[in-house]
């Protein structure tokens, strides 16, 4: 299975980046999983990752973010294997899985600046967390334990680390589960900007969130 595709530019200093992956395999247990799947993104691209549960989407999305090896092939950011230095490769990713990983003991704004502390952000930390609240509708909820929230107020949450520090690949995993229409239109807005400034999106989604002129996946195939 391949899907490829190309555009300019990209956010941050990595110029007009590529992010691909070559003959890649998995395997979960004794299953394999995925088989001989490439793809191909550029800045400012998107791939939709489509399928059945269990098709592999969440293991692709993993492997991607450097989080799972490969059982077989690559995965090369402009041309480099992205083994050669996971820790760089990570600090270009922005990964939200299909679960919030949200702490219920603190606060809204607690939760995003304990991710704001992970993603070494200095001074400029708590504008960095007020900007990501309002961005998502949650400051008027920035003091209240996230224990309280609704299903899409945490999931609107777990959204809003995206915007915490500037990384050029977007990784989202059913980013749409939970949220009403308002929630996601905005979520929407929010993927094409990151699109327009030549950041890169890949969402493993059953559709209607990434626009016509995503590249497509389907693991089922």
């Amino acid at each position: 299975m391949v899907a490829g595709g190309a555009r300019n530019g990209t956010p941050g200093n990595d110029g007009a980046a590529r992010f691909a992956g070559d003959g890649l395999a998995c395997r979960r247990g004794e299953r394999q999983v995925l088989t001989d799947l490439s793809f191909r993104v550029a800045a400012g691209g998107a791939l939709l990752l489509t399928g059945p549960n269990g098709a592999g989407k969440s293991s692709l999305l993993r492997m991607m973010a450097g989080l799972l090896p490969a059982a077989a092939g690559r995965l090369l950011w402009n041309d480099a294997n992205i083994e050669t230095d996971l820790a760089a490769h990570r600090a270009r990713v922005s990964f939200v899985g299909d679960r919030d990983a949200v702490k219920p003991g603190l606060s809204v704004a607690g939760n995003l600046a304990s991710w704001a502390a992970l993603l070494g952000r200095g001074a400029d930390a708590a504008a960095s967390v007020a900007g990501a609240l309002a961005h998502f509708g949650l400051a008027s909820l920035a003091d209240l334990p996230a224990r309280y929230l609704s299903a899409g107020q945490r999931r609107r949450l777990a959204l809003a680390r995206l915007l915490l520090a500037p990384r050029p690949l977007w990784l989202l995993d059913e980013p749409h589960a939970g949220l009403d229409a308002a929630a996601l239109d905005m979520l929407k807005a929010t993927l094409h900007a990151h699109r327009a400034l030549g950041g890169m999106v890949v969402v493993a989604s059953h559709g209607g969130l990434v626009p016509p002129d995503a590249l497509r996946l389907d693991l089922a195939a």
